[in-house]
């Protein structure tokens, strides 16, 4: 039975209230059809989730199908699956066409109609799988595809005041997060149970300050003991001990923008070994926050921040990079990966910039404090240096944590 290869939504329902203003959203496609005429492109085929949330105010959910924006000098028009309904075009600052699941080419013949007669397509190089690329390919013999994803991330670096005024807010809710941990920590309480208060006071707080917004993937990751030794390891059932090592990661999401408050703490009491290490984890922090100025290099800032470790001979246990960029991001998706502040990235920061400092190194099992040490702050680089938009306290003055059963 032949069924329809597209389908149109337009109407279902009301547009819901955007996450920026129709100006800024202008103002983002105009920046990238900008580019498109400098390059000579006739059109872009966004797929990756960052791109299509920059661009269209749209963030998708997969679930093995695709999704895309095209984007070309007159329109712009997400592409989204009949499974979701009306909502990606309720959400679209644009157009939206949705194909179907009847023929299993459907997404291409949807991409089909928007480019056109385009000769030049400009596509993600570091998002598009090779099945895609050879389907691509397939599809259009005649075009020329061409990167569009690292201008992109150039033009996402520099916020605009409404998403600066965005990452502020949800800083400050990361905050609330953080002080959610601290109420929950005593010895006993497994890390799930933290974790779970910790998100559920945030996305209270998300939904009071955007009530008309999505409410998705706000979470937070909490580590105890041998946990913390790496920043990305997940909640597990362990239980907090007394003199435990404790790491807080908070991360409260809106609209695809994602910010970060992280921490060490001590539960009941902190060693002196242990006091030594976080001491000296928070003096590199609070330098590497005064080296985020207009004109400074990503790889100089590292490098000076290094010194400070290996004057201590801790350098070796160094993790990570000191930092990255914030705006649409998301630890299942893309982040400007240009501006990291690593040795290898010589990206000079500039007014407009969002970036974190968040020095961590790592002890080993069997020695003397060992553990993850991880302090995290979000800074707006301004004309001549940053503002701190991370409030929340850090360093054994402030985070060895008397709980509710020592306390009493």
């Amino acid at each position: 039975m032949e069924r329809e290869r597209l389908q149109s939504y337009v109407g279902n329902g009301d547009k819901a209230v955007p996450t920026f203003s129709p100006g800024e959203m202008r103002r983002r496609q105009d920046v990238i059809r900008a580019h498109m005429a400098e390059a000579d492109v006739d059109a872009v085929l966004f797929t990756s989730y960052q791109n299509i949330d920059y661009y269209a105010d749209f963030l998708y959910c997969a679930f093995g199908r695709r999704y895309g924006l095209v984007i070309d000098h007159e329109r712009a028009t997400t592409i989204s699956a009949g499974i979701d309904g009306g909502q990606p075009w309720r959400r679209t600052f644009g157009h939206n066409v949705t194909y179907t699941d009847w023929q299993k080419d459907n997404w291409f013949h949807a991409v089909r109609q928007l480019v056109g007669d385009a000769r030049r397509i400009g596509i993600e190089f570091d998002e598009v799988d090779l099945d895609t690329y050879r389907l691509l390919q397939e599809e259009f013999p005649e075009v020329e595809f061409v990167d569009i994803a690292a201008a992109a991330m150039r033009l996402r670096m520099i916020k605009s005041p409404e998403e600066i005024e965005r990452i502020a807010e949800l800083a400050r809710i990361a905050d609330i997060g953080g002080a959610a941990v601290v109420e929950a920590v005593a010895p006993g309480v497994p890390e799930y149970e933290v974790a779970l208060h910790s998100t559920q006071v945030m996305v209270r707080e998300i939904a009071r300050s955007y009530p008309h917004g999505e409410l998705q993937d706000t979470w937070t990751w909490f580590q105890s003991g041998v946990n913390t030794d790496g920043a990305h390891n997940p909640v597990t059932t362990r239980r907090i001990e007394a003199g435990d090592i404790l790491s807080l990661n908070c991360f409260p999401m809106s609209a695809g923008y994602y910010v970060a408050l992280e921490r060490t703490l001590f539960a009941g009491h902190c060693d002196d070994a242990s006091r030594r290490l976080w001491e000296l984890n928070c003096r590199v922090h609070d330098r590497g926050k005064e080296l985020l100025v207009p004109g400074a290099r990503c790889s100089e800032i590292a490098r000076e921040l290094n010194e400070i470790y290996a004057e201590a001979d801790l350098l070796q246990y160094r993790s990570f990079g000191y930092g990255h960029s914030f705006g649409v991001l998301c630890h299942y998706y893309g982040r400007e990966a240009g501006l990291e502040l690593r040795e290898d990235c010589e990206t000079v920061l500039e007014p407009g910039m969002v970036v974190s400092m968040e020095p961590m190194i790592t002890i080993p099992e069997g020695r003397p404090g060992a553990g993850g040490y991880r302090e995290h702050d979000i800074l707006v680089i301004e004309e001549g240096g940053s503002r701190n938009v991370t409030k929340f306290p850090y360093g054994p003055d402030h985070l060895v944590v008397k709980g509710k059963a020592e306390a009493a």
